[in-house]
């Protein structure tokens, strides 16, 4: 009777392989290695991973052939669907998500990648392969998940989809969210050997591991520590087998590991869930056992015809493969296997796959073949369907997980706080209002094409798009079409996973012109009311000469282009006998005359009519590389000079060297604004000139700095200044200079006070290579200077030194990786100071991601250094919304990454103490910031992690007993 089954089940064994071919009937691979296969849940097609040409390869096969000899001769049915070879190194590992929706698969380049399929109008070829098979289907990559430092060993989805496992020879495991790629949950460290194997409890309370130490781990999911231990059965066992792939039973009663040891023999060992008990194993084959895989399906005997229906225990199916080339099939209500099955292959067995049917079994290995073997109810047993399923769950845990769908329910912890069970049932409320057709969530933002789209199928679409093309007719009467290139269209819920980040500024001078009111760069000044952008350049003559720099004249001079609006001004030595003209040159669209030039406002620009003629030739100096109001001097010639801000209804006006009686000159500064006009007379040349909602300063040719009101009343007396003006700034009530002898000073104009008097640069002038190349002023009056070696430093007043807050080439800002911490709900403040100091510098983790060879602690320690240094640079430059905002994603990566000794120094400080005392010095505020209302917004990132509800519910608790105060 065994010979005969094992006949029967040889007579329907097929092998398939790609590229494939006929050879005696069977389908082969090129002896490329197959290291594992999976079966899609809806058991039409199947995906296989392994070694291609010059990299890895998955495939995703067809299974409609393979169960039916006649589909496999008939040439209209495809056998192949879709070739991927993304991976650079050979793939070990493919794993369909329960829903099927997506394929996880990793590899020995360390990656672990995630395709969804999406529809394209046409079959295409893989780019640069030689195989003339065209993919029927479109698979894409929608996501790479980075984090390991060795090899992907295998993969494994939970139940519901809710994470991803991966494990790797870098002895790690990582749970990845999968509702939230490529966000990371926690990494599971304690093997002290290359992981091989993974594998979920099917009711999601555990997940399972083994590795090359001699042990198997069992990890909780509700806190992902460890649970059991179990080395005993694999004290023998030697690293000789390329996977260890375990697997749990469908009813969750037990664990079947690979490659244990029995009396010197190999076996796979049954681990009890009940104690973790290991008093059983299946034993026979005669080398290491590489893969165990459960039946999805729960059995019941099958009653003969006519006999009396009587109750069976249910029983779970399990197939075994070997180093030997064997495999067997198990069944757990038997003490012998239900059938062996000998020299299938040439090669080890690296993979099995059941069916969601239970009755079909792919098998592959490394001789680059597939095998598929049938079974028959008869020789299984009758499946329970998934009510029965169900109750049998019910029965042994007391309620069936398998029905439900979020991480809350999955979760087996008690929420002890009725707030934090109220936050629970507020996030999955706002997830399900985002995820609803007609939700404004971030992911209802990004389009999507179903199978019909607005009405319109996807053919369609294809004819309208053909009907946009551009059709013209030459001379000669022939047609000639313009191509139109036909996008990517997909079907279903095939639109790739949405994934934050964070808008990146552009660097250097070209940010100036996009600063919010916070900020002033150059002439450029933007405060809350009044935002003054210059439009048109000051343009005046004078025969006196401008005092060379000094200290700054090799650091002042060079610069990248200005960009538009933005002032470039740039000293240049005349080598004629006379005396030194410095003449800079701003905007060279506004030209002039002798005569007062007629201005007209034409939307927004200023516009200058000239007589007719030949236009004068005036000999200007380069450009320079610094953003402030330079006026633009001429010899012999008297000129009036506008401004023009952005606000329409201001208008600054300057004319140089007026002649008075007796022939002394003065300058006339005149100003409109909202209907009022004001004038007023300076006794020297104006070189340049700033301005906010509520002041404007203009520094003078003598180093003198006046400062008026928006009205036109003087608020400071003229201040002598050491060197000459290099850059002015004006940003609400205060004034910035900063000189060409390389100091900066800032006055706080409403209280008549110095903040910073004559403060060298030299400290931050490193070299003599190193020039100023950006400047500016926030609105709380801080400094900060950007140099042209990628430093950005700024001055504080309270410590009385500079502070460095932000590098190119700081190690820190490249490798820190925080974009699983990144929130939808909070907009980046990239506006900013510290925003627009770092520009494209910051880029949340970009080249992070790329270097795969760093460990993960590492990268641990780089990150939180990296978010604790933009929590102090926002504290210094008092910018209260980047502290927030910071203070935020500081949060979530300590939840994230599990530090809850930090987490309490944080909240301990957010909450201060709860009784007043006389020696307390701790600050109810910062940077105008509530403390206790910060805490309250970081409490909700805490109750996102359930390991955190004491710690959650402790501060809760203090704050209500305050608020009650």
């Amino acid at each position: 009777a065994a010979f005969t089954i094992i006949r029967q089940l040889l007579s329907v064994v097929s092998c398939i392989s790609t590229p494939c071919f006929l050879l005696d009937g069977l389908l082969t691979f090129c002896c490329k290695p197959i290291f594992s296969v999976d079966i899609h849940p809806d058991g039409t097609k199947f995906a296989t991973g392994g070694q291609g040409e010059d990299s890895g390869k998955v495939m995703i096969w067809n299974m409609a052939p393979v169960l039916r000899e006649e589909d496999e001769k008939n040439e209209n049915i495809p056998k192949m669907l879709c070739q991927m070879d993304n991976h650079l190194a050979c793939v070990n590992c493919v794993r369909w998500s329960n829903n099927g929706l997506y394929l996880a698969s990793g590899g020995d380049d360390k990656l672990v990648m995630v395709w969804k399929r999406a529809a394209f109008i046409g079959p295409s070829t893989v780019f640069g392969s030689s195989s003339k098979l065209a993919n029927v289907e479109q698979w894409r990559c929608v996501t790479i998940l980075r984090n390991h430092t060795g090899d992907v060993m295998d993969v494994a989805w939970s139940p519901h989809d809710i994470w991803l496992a991966s494990c790797s020879v870098d002895n790690t495991i990582v749970i990845w969210n999968a509702r939230k790629f490529p966000e990371m949950v926690t990494c599971l460290r304690g093997h002290t050997g290359l992981v091989k194997g993974l594998t979920w409890d099917p009711v999601g309370k555990y997940i399972a591991s083994q590795a090359d130490d001699h042990s198997l781990k069992v990890w909780r999911t509700v806190d992902w520590q460890m649970e059991a231990n179990i080395t005993k059965p694999f004290s023998e066992c030697g690293g000789t087998t390329h996977v260890l792939r375990l697997s749990w039973s469908p009813d969750g009663q037990y664990l079947v590991s690979a490659h244990a040891m029995n009396n010197s023999g190999p076996t796979a060992q049954i681990v009890e869930r009940d104690g973790w008990k290991t008093n059983m194993d299946f034993v026979g084959h005669r080398k290491a056992v590489t893969v165990v895989k459960f039946n999805p399906k729960i059995f019941k005997k099958k009653q003969k015809n006519g006999s009396s229906p009587k109750p069976s225990c249910p029983y779970c199916c399990c197939a075994v493969g070997s180093k030997d080339r064997s495999l067997s099939v198990w069944l757990t209500s038997l003490k012998r296997p239900l059938v062996v099955i000998h020299d299938l292959f040439d090669k080890s067995i690296m993979d099995i796959s059941w069916t969601l049917t239970g009755l079909g079994m792919l098998v592959c290995s490394m001789d680059g073949t597939v095998a598929y073997l049938d079974f028959s109810l008869d020789e299984l047993g009758d499946p329970l369907n998934e009510e029965e399923k169900n109750s049998i769950h019910q029965n042994i845990y007391g309620k069936s997980l398998a029905i439900t769908s979020t991480e809350a329910q999955l979760s087996t912890t008690i929420i002890e706080n009725p707030e934090m069970l109220k936050y629970q049932q507020e996030r999955q409320i706002s997830a399900q209002a985002n995820s609803a057709p007609g939700s404004t969530g971030p992911e209802s933002s990004a389009p999507k094409l179903n199978s019909v789209m607005n009405g319109e199928s996807l053919e369609d679409i294809r004819k309208n798009l053909l009907k946009k093309q551009v059709e013209t007719r030459t001379a000669d009467g022939r047609r000639r079409i313009t191509p139109l290139c036909i996008a990517q269209l997909d079907t279903g819920d095939f639109s790739p996973a949405l994934f934050n980040s964070v808008p990146i500024l552009p660097s250097g001078s070209s940010m100036s012109c996009q600063l919010a009111p916070q900020l002033t760069s150059g002439p450029t000044m933007t405060p809350c009311s009044c935002p003054l952008h210059v439009k048109s350049s000051l343009l005046i003559t004078s025969a006196s000469k401008i005092e060379p720099m000094k200290a700054l004249d090799s650091r002042f001079t060079e610069r990248s282009k200005a960009t538009p609006g933005v002032t470039s001004v740039k000293t240049k030595e005349d080598t004629s006998s006379d005396s030194e003209d410095k003449m800079a040159t701003i905007n060279k669209n506004l030209s002039f005359s002798k005569r007062k030039p007629e201005l007209l406002l034409d939307g927004g620009e200023v516009v200058e009519k000239r007589k007719k003629g030949r236009p004068r030739k005036d000999k200007m100096a380069a450009p320079i590389a610094q953003s402030f109001n330079q006026v633009e001097r001429r010899r012999k010639d008297k000129q009036y000079s506008p401004f023009m801000f952005m606000e329409p209804s201001v208008f600054l006006e300057v004319e140089n060297e007026m002649s008075v009686v007796a022939g002394s000159k003065l300058s006339q500064l005149r100003c409109s604004r909202d209907g009022r006009d004001w004038n007023t007379l300076l006794p020297s040349s104006v070189v340049t000139a700033a301005g906010s909602s509520d002041i404007l300063a203009v520094a003078c040719e003598d180093r003198m700095l006046s400062v008026f009101s928006s009205c036109g009343r003087r608020l400071l007396p003229a201040i002598q200044l050491a060197t000459p003006v290099s850059a002015l700034h004006c940003s609400a009530h205060f004034v910035m200079v900063l000189t060409a002898g390389a100091t900066l000073s800032i006055w706080d104009v409403q209280k008549q006070k110095a903040l910073v008097k004559n403060e060298s640069l030299q400290t931050i002038l490193s070299g003599a290579d190193t020039t100023v190349s950006q400047s500016l002023l926030t609105q709380q009056g801080v400094p900060v200077i950007g140099l042209s070696n990628g430093k950005s430093y700024c001055f504080s007043s309270s410590l009385e030194t500079w502070t460095l807050i932000a590098d190119k080439g700081d190690s820190l800002v490249q490798c820190a990786d925080f974009r699983s911490c990144l929130s939808t709900q909070d907009a980046p403040v990239s506006s900013g100071p510290l925003a627009v100091m770092q520009g494209r510098n910051l880029n949340a983790g970009r080249l992070a991601s790329r270097l795969s060879s760093t460990p993960h602690h590492l990268q641990h320690s780089m990150t939180l250094a990296f978010l604790e240094n933009q929590l102090a640079s926002a504290l210094t430059l008092q910018s209260a919304q980047e502290y927030r905002y910071w203070l935020l994603i500081y949060a979530r990566f300590l939840v994230n990454e599990g530090s809850e000794y930090r987490l309490k120094e944080l909240c301990k400080e957010l909450l201060g103490p709860v009784h007043k005392s006389a020696a307390t010095a701790w600050e109810p505020t910062t940077l105008g910031l509530h403390k206790r209302e910060l805490l309250r917004e970081v409490l909700p990132v805490i109750g996102e992690n359930l390991r955190f509800q004491r710690l959650f519910t402790e501060y809760q608790d203090q704050l209500e007993l305050l608020r009650n105060k």
